[in-house]
């Protein structure tokens, strides 16, 4: 591959000042160079005058004039601009297609890096978190209309995640991508949480949050989905596959339909959250479900979780947890509050309507 030896593509800082406002608008005015007016113009004395005169000559503002070395004239902000952005436009150009030339380059090992392991190009497995936030990055940046995803686990997330996912986010907002996101309803109890959601709503995100969570899942225009790699927590797995990524749309979109609107924690209804959960730890004790497995389908810690249901065993009077869900059907606290825990979001989507 070739080298590039283009220069860096930024802007030297101008380094202008307030008086130099005063001076561009002398200037504006008369050509021949007065020091003495200037400065009583612009209300500083000669030294500065002269500085503010090479400022404004090193950011295009001023061009010599042609009546002698003492005259200059006033340009547009706009002639200026144009002047100092044509070499880094240039430059931009240039490394567009580089970048071109490198992408086409590092592209013709795709196929031998899809044959590793059985791989193929509508399926990818990602193993280490770095190729994740690559390829997550890449696919952000060439969304063209909407990124749907589902974050378990009651958002308690890597602060350094979220701040580049918050980056990442906000890049695409700016360009009109849609964001939605579903999180457990335990987001709502998560600081760092409800901070992420309500930035990120005031760029206009939306967010919702359901008491279960079918898993990890984040999809880029309904062609690029991501979900968790198994028995990988820092993994992926990348798929392509039309058939596949219209499925997981699906299952995310009746979800969608059946969760809560998040946007500011303060006015989100927490008390009647906090019921619709204890509600449904109630429901998953009397289906037999394990501490482990009550803390995962509702995204909260094992500790939580098992703090959750002594207060339960508690408020029954319970020595069992047959016992507790005995009480709890007698009290009609089965039928009521959430969806059945048994039923998947993903049962009916394989079933149609």
């Amino acid at each position: 591959m070739k080298e590039s030896g283009q220069p860096g593509l930024s802007f030297p800082p101008l380094g202008l000042h307030d008086v130099d406002l005063g001076v561009y608008a002398w200037f504006l005015e008369h050509r021949t160079v007065d020091f003495a007016a200037v400065a009583a113009a612009a209300g500083v004395d000669e030294e500065e005058a002269r500085r503010s005169i090479g400022r404004l000559l090193a950011a295009h503002l001023l061009a010599p004039g042609t009546g002698g070395p003492d005259t200059y004239f006033a340009l547009s902000p706009e002639t200026a601009s144009a002047q100092l952005a044509a070499p880094v436009e240039a430059r931009i150009r240039s490394e567009q297609q580089r970048l071109a030339e490198v992408r086409a380059e590092l592209d013709r090992f795709l196929p031998a890096y899809f044959q590793r392991g059985g791989q193929s190009a509508t399926l990818q497995v990602l193993e280490n978190v770095q190729e994740v936030r690559d390829l997550l990055n890449r696919a952000s940046r060439h969304c063209r209309s909407e990124v749907m995803s589902a974050q378990p686990g009651g958002g308690a997330r890597n602060p350094e995640a979220m701040e580049e996912a918050l980056e990442r986010d906000r890049s695409m907002l700016n360009r009109g991508i849609r964001l939605r996101t579903l999180y457990h309803h335990t987001a709502r109890f998560n600081g760092p949480s409800q901070a992420y959601v309500s930035a990120a709503s005031a760029l206009g995100a939306q967010y919702r949050t359901v008491y279960d969570l079918f898993g990890r899942l984040i999809v880029f225009d309904h062609e690029l989905a991501f979900i968790q790699a198994q028995n990988n927590e820092f993994g992926a797995v990348v798929i392509r596959e039309a058939s596949t990524v219209a499925y997981l749309c699906e299952i995310f979109e009746r979800t969608w339909d059946l969760a809560k609107p998040f946007a500011d924690a303060v006015d989100d209804g927490l008390e009647e959250v906090s019921r619709e959960i204890h509600q449904t730890i109630i429901q998953l004790l009397a289906a037999g479900l394990k501490d482990e497995t009550i803390a995962r389908r509702l995204g909260m810690s094992l500790r939580t979780a098992r703090r959750h249901i002594a207060n339960i065993m508690q408020e029954f009077d319970a020595g069992s947890r047959f016992q507790a869900g005995v009480i709890a059907a007698e009290r009609g606290l089965l039928d009521v509050g959430v969806n059945d825990p048994d039923e998947d979001p993903a049962d009916g989507a394989a079933a149609g309507d």
